[in-house]
């Protein structure tokens, strides 16, 4: 076992919907005995907030005047993350439809990235041993300095397949259309797109268990860690 003087690894961990980012980066973590983040979570967390408060998600200045409102909390153990709003625990309501319909109309607001980013920011700073931090733009915008980037892809099918098994009665091909309409709003917003950062280690998922995936993901932190 390692000292306790070993140096605190910050892992990024991005890709699009499906890849296996939320599984794998909560397994690599568990198994390296690191923090770990959903930012996803707390965007979607944000837009519950706003639905939940009567903001209009397609009214982004009414969002942007509401983004420093709610209180989001994330509990970074990768055995049991939470997410609470004002003290509510939202780890289900956030994955509902509703949520999900609405969550990247409402992050694409200028104001909201920059509430929720300082916060992604806080954690990882915070994260004794290191973390493990997912999402879109954690490589690119929210930790350019991550000791390690990785970004997840996968094709469009293998990731519809994933999502409609994790959406009960989700219809697949609609999954699917879902994905790459989220994916091209995603990519294209003007702040904080979802991207590829220069210096992230591409790993394709379409054909790879989920233990290849997170196997994969720990030989490279470890690696990191060894200064190789």
């Amino acid at each position: 076992m390692e000292n306790g003087a070993a140096k605190p690894v910050i892992v990024a961990i991005d890709g699009p919907s499906g890849t296996g980012k939320s599984s794998t980066s909560k397994a690599v973590a568990a198994q390296l005995g690191l923090s770990y983040l959903d930012t996803g979570a707390q965007y979607r967390a944000i837009t519950w907030w706003m639905v939940n408060n009567g903001i209009g998600t397609a009214d982004p200045s009414a969002i942007a005047a509401a983004a420093a409102k709610p209180e989001i909390l994330s509990g970074t153990d990768p055995t049991e993350p939470t997410i609470t709003v004002d003290g509510v625990d939202v780890s289900g309501p956030i994955r509902e439809q509703d949520v999900t319909s609405k969550v990247s109309a409402v992050s694409a607001v200028p104001e909201v990235r920059a509430r929720i980013t300082e916060l992604q920011r806080a954690i990882a700073a915070s994260a004794v041993t290191g973390i493990v931090v997912e999402g879109r733009d954690i490589g690119t915008t929210v930790l350019p300095d991550a000791d390690l980037k990785i970004f997840l892809t996968a094709s469009p099918e293998a990731r519809a397949a994933r999502r409609s098994g994790e959406l009960k009665g989700a219809d697949l091909h609609t999954t699917r259309e879902a994905l790459i309409k989220r994916d091209a709003a995603d990519s294209s917003r003007k702040t904080s797109p979802l991207a590829k950062a220069d210096d992230a280690v591409e790993v394709d998922t379409t054909d790879l268990t989920l233990q290849q995936v997170v196997e994969c993901v720990v030989t490279l932190v470890e690696e990191k860690r060894a200064g190789k």
